[in-house]
């Protein structure tokens, strides 16, 4: 089979590549065109667009750069047409991904969607793209597959895609010896500083998180970088100050770090399943904070999945006006040491019982070749 599969950003490039490899494993005749990053194209893909060069976030920033966006929408339309996929996989990135949804089902295309827009948080307007257009979505939050189903969706759950991950990468990582001698790093407790995968992201958030180190001179600061961004995004903030930069690193950090500082999104996540306390931030376009913030309303309580999870505060958020030094130095030190670091620890045990199953990418990859080799469409 001949897949055309679209991911926007690094998590859609990491579970998009994982989806790729178990493909390959059930049909052995599998082609793979994305529009992705390094790791789909490690399985195999030819890359068509990279997804460093696709990722505007926020509603200020897309309007800046729409006249881009159109364009990567109708080269996308143009070039799925010329190489007619027996398949077409949308992994998250719903502002694009809708729209090609909406447009290949008018082509006679088969869509498969992995990663479910958060239509359950705002514009659930949207559902009815998702069941008039997509012939399965696969989703990977143990809430939501109640509500697509509700809604006459045809969903499926198998667990979240970043316990196979995770359980895997836990296996690669070296001694916190080996780690700190990598590194050049003191015995000192390690906070990590993860301040997103986004260039405005980082530009807004880690000189803020520079102001805190004095408050912490018992503990050595990290610095996750993304490969996909320019070193001096990292380096300008940081100079003269005493913290340790190291990229394409993330699952490291995490395993031995006593605490974090992490921007809001899939890092807080995957910090949880490591058993990592920290702090959820973000910082960003005042503009389209207020939008967002706006459109969600009262629907959504909280930002960082570990909270919306279970439908309580599990971790501190603190969130653009809220993002300020003296709030992040009360919130580490609370995490550092004492109950509240406890109850957080027990909160993660209940959250990984919920998410964790094994071979998630294999089952949905059996489930979408299954229904290509035997099924009509939305049959």
């Amino acid at each position: 089979m001949n897949y055309y599969v679209i991911a926007g950003e690094p998590s859609g490039d990491l579970h998009g590549s994982n989806l790729l490899k178990a493909l390959k494993q059930v049909d052995t005749q599998a082609t793979f065109r994305c529009w992705g990053g390094d790791l789909m194209q490690a399985q195999g893909a030819e890359i068509i667009r990279h997804y460093k060069d696709l990722a505007f976030m926020g509603f200020v920033e897309v309007i800046i750069n729409l006249k881009t966006i159109l364009k990567n929408i109708s080269f996308c339309k143009e070039d799925i047409l010329q190489h007619k996929p027996d398949a077409l996989i949308l992994i998250d990135y719903p502002g694009f991904n809708l729209r090609i949804a909406k447009w290949a089902k008018q082509q006679g295309i088969r869509v498969f969607y992995y990663i479910s827009p958060t239509i359950w948080a705002w514009k659930e307007n949207r559902i009815k793209i998702v069941k008039e257009c997509v012939e399965r979505m696969y989703v990977i939050l143990p809430f939501e597959k109640k509500f697509y189903a509700d809604r006459g969706v045809e969903v499926e759950y198998y667990g979240h895609p970043l316990a196979d991950v995770l359980r895997q990468e836990q296996q690669k990582i070296i001694s916190r010896e080996e780690f700190l001698k990598k590194y050049d790093l003191s015995e000192k407790p390690i906070i990590a500083l993860l301040p997103g995968s986004r260039l405005q992201e980082v530009k807004h958030i880690l000189p803020v998180m520079m102001e805190i180190l004095k408050y912490f001179p018992d503990y050595q600061f990290v610095v996750s970088a993304m490969p996909s961004l320019p070193k001096q995004i990292y380096e300008d903030p940081t100079k003269g100050y005493p913290v340790t930069i190291i990229t394409n690193d993330s699952y490291s950090i995490m395993h031995h770090a006593h605490t974090g500082l992490i921007k809001s999104g899939t890092s807080s996540l995957e910090a949880a399943l490591f058993n990592l306390p920290h702090v959820v931030c973000y910082l960003g376009n005042g503009t389209s904070f207020y939008i967002a913030k706006k459109l969600v309303g009262s629907r959504l309580e909280y930002v960082s999945l570990v909270n919306i999870i279970p439908n309580k505060l599990v971790l501190p958020e603190l969130l653009q006006n809220d993002f300020t030094v003296p709030k992040i130095v009360e919130e580490l030190k609370a995490l550092n040491e004492g109950e509240k670091r406890y109850e957080i620890l027990n909160e993660y045990k209940k959250l990984v019982a919920l998410l964790q199953d094994e071979n998630i990418s294999t089952k949905i990859a059996n489930s979408i070749f299954s229904r290509l080799k035997t099924l009509a469409p939305h049959s």
